[in-house]
């Protein structure tokens, strides 16, 4: 789908990978805002954009000056790289040199698809990110919540949730402002929580009693297993347990110039909405 305005001093399109997801779709509601035309990028776009089929790339780039790159399922997953390199190449062969990438802060695999996409020619910015407040609301945190117990191999380990918003101010700013250019920037929110800490929060602003329960690893490749969901997901969770992002990192306030959301004042406008009330 591609969202035209009637502003004339934008006539070029952005297209956003993954323009449905988390904060793609802010991205593209925020550079629409702006009056820029945008391209949502995903399998039932139109032109329809698929990571896994290659001859849908061209397509979605004709008209694109700029792209907002995501991945599924992550960055640091096998043949992530290559599939990011060789999007780029074609993406600066065809004109849109100038490309901002979504990787994982801490994430050693990921930067292997960082190095790709510099090395295609592009005009780059690189965004590094903490694990989203929305994986609570939109994502697969969601039914635990529902359910009151949130399972996870994490201990009694921390963690700096940023908020999307955040996330994707920083990327309009880095696809519209060429100082950016050539950057890479580490986000997370402005403090440290482990998962006790997030659900003693929840469950005060929803009035329910939603627990934290540390799990094995094993244990929690098994749940994986039988939601027909990838065991390298839990991977992902060596972020955390690991200490290698237990401090807080500045990005937000470099580029926008103000502090990041906290995750309590997340919480409360998420509950306002009703998601997290099992009755709904």
């Amino acid at each position: 789908m591609t969202q035209t305005t009637k502003n004339p001093t934008h006539t070029r399109t952005t297209l956003v990978i993954g323009g449905t997801g988390k904060t793609g779709r802010r991205v593209a509601e925020k550079l629409s805002a702006q009056g820029r035309p945008v391209r949502v990028g995903s399998r039932s776009g139109e032109p329809a954009f698929d990571w896994n089929e290659p001859a849908s790339w061209l397509p979605a780039l004709e008209g694109v000056d700029r792209v907002y790159v995501t991945y599924y399922p992550d960055l640091a997953f096998p043949g992530a790289a290559e599939q990011v390199g060789a999007f780029a190449r074609v993406a600066v062969a065809a004109g849109a040199r100038r490309l901002v990438l979504l990787s994982g802060r801490g994430e050693e695999a990921a930067r292997r698809s960082e190095e790709e996409l510099k090395a295609s020619g592009a005009d780059w910015t690189v965004v590094r990110s903490s694990w989203f407040n929305q994986n609570f609301d939109e994502s697969f945190f969601l039914e635990p919540v529902l359910a009151g117990e949130i399972a996870l191999p994490t201990a009694d380990a921390v963690e700096a949730f940023v908020d999307t918003d955040d996330v994707a101010d920083v990327v309009v700013a880095a696809l519209t402002d060429d100082r950016h250019i050539g950057r890479t920037y580490e986000l997370s929110g402005p403090r440290l929580l482990s998962f006790f800490e997030v659900a003693a929060e929840l469950s005060k602003v929803t009035g329910r009693e939603i627990a934290y329960v540390p799990v094995s690893d094993a244990d929690y490749r098994a749940v994986l297993r039988e939601n027909d969901l990838p065991e390298d997901f839990a991977e992902l969770f060596t972020l955390i347990l690991d200490g290698r992002n237990a401090h807080l990192v500045h990005g937000v306030e470099e580029v926008l110039g103000r502090p990041p959301r906290d995750f309590a004042d997340f919480v409360r406008e998420a509950a306002a909405t009703g998601v997290w009330d099992p009755r709904s």
